[in-house]
């Protein structure tokens, strides 16, 4: 999937529909001239309902759909006819969006199951028709209810990426270059830092037609919790990966530092992170002799708290042993 084609936020304006007047009608017929009530009920204003799609991976559908109208109901009619319900509208988003109300921020509801359904907004109800007012001393009302108006709203989709591994790490890591080897995706990739804007996905193939499902998400800096870079623009895709995937270069000054200021950035946005599976793959390992790679390993295995394993997408190294390791993570 290219990054042109990732949309992860859109703001749209749905409305619901009006219920429609109940009817105030008498009941008329040859030799009938003064019949009683007959008035039907109006029928229900369509709702608005986002609906999950396992299908789809990002929001790029609804990119230029700004409003939502859904039908308005019928009015009611003689011989106790209800009038028609409005047509419903169903806004289909991929797994794992979260709708918010675009005037206060605050969270509706997610969509995290293929084919759950939410009402957004809600049409009104149609209008009770004459016939329900009748009473022993008024037994001709000519009166009804009107339909309950329509309901107006502008709401917030995000996306939250639905991955089983999410990669993390600084900018210029090498995650899009994991991603662009392990998998068929084609991220943008070059020597500079936040080539990724936005977050890719790919399909990693495992032995026996098993597969899962990898996220390169944008670079962190320091700060990201408090909305540096790009802050809570990709902090929220990692919140919904099974397993984090910390990457870290072999030439970095202190692979154990940039570790703790990767978690320490994960645990200020959300603690809740810190309860998923981690691991760390020390990226460009082939820059490495192998001399050198022993006395790295002989400091981060004194260092590192967590497994780690040594690793170069360039030159395929380690790669094999990284895709086991992962899918035992998910399998266990």
């Amino acid at each position: 999937m290219t990054e042109g084609n990732f949309v992860d936020y859109v703001k749209m304006y749905v409305t619901s529909g009006n219920g429609g007047k109940g009817s105030m009608h008498l009941h008329r017929e040859k030799f009938i001239t003064k019949g009683g009530p007959d008035g039907g009920d109006g029928g229900r204003g369509g709702h608005v309902i986002i609906r999950g799609n396992e299908n789809l991976w990002t929001l790029l559908h609804l990119k230029f759909k700004k409003h939502v109208q859904a039908g308005h109901g019928e009015h009611g009619s003689k011989s106790r006819s209800t009038g028609a319900d409005g047509q419903d509208e169903y806004i289909e988003v991929p797994l794992g969006t979260v709708v918010r109300d675009a005037e206060t921020n605050d969270v509706l509801f997610e969509i995290t199951e293929h084919g759950e359904e939410k009402i957004v907004v809600e049409g009104g109800m149609g209008g009770l028709g004459n016939w329900h007012f009748r009473t022993s001393t008024n037994q001709t009302p000519r009166y009804a209810q009107p339909g309950i108006p329509k309901q107006e709203k502008e709401i917030l989709l995000e996306l939250k990426v639905l991955a089983d591994v999410g990669l993390v790490g600084f900018p210029n890591a090498g995650k899009s270059t994991l991603l662009s080897v392990i998998t068929s995706a084609k991220p943008k990739i070059a020597d500079y830092e936040f080539t990724t804007l936005k977050p890719n996905l790919g399909i990693v193939e495992y032995r026996d037609f098993q597969t899962f499902v990898m996220a390169d998400i944008p670079g962190i800096i320091e700060g990201a919790a408090e909305g540096r870079g790009l802050g809570h623009y990709f902090l929220r895709h990692i919140e919904r990966n099974s397993i984090l995937l910390f990457l870290i270069p072999a030439d970095a000054k202190d692979i154990r530092g940039q570790y703790d200021i990767l978690l320490d950035e994960l645990r200020r946005y959300n603690p809740e992170m810190l309860d998923k599976e981690r691991i760390i793959a020390i990226s460009k390992c082939d820059m490495l002799d192998n001399e050198l790679k022993s006395e790295l390993k002989e400091q981060l295995d004194k260092e590192l708290p967590i497994d780690y394993m040594f690793i170069s997408s360039v030159a395929q190294q380690g790669l094999t042993e990284l895709k086991d390791k992962l899918w035992k993570l998910l399998n266990d």
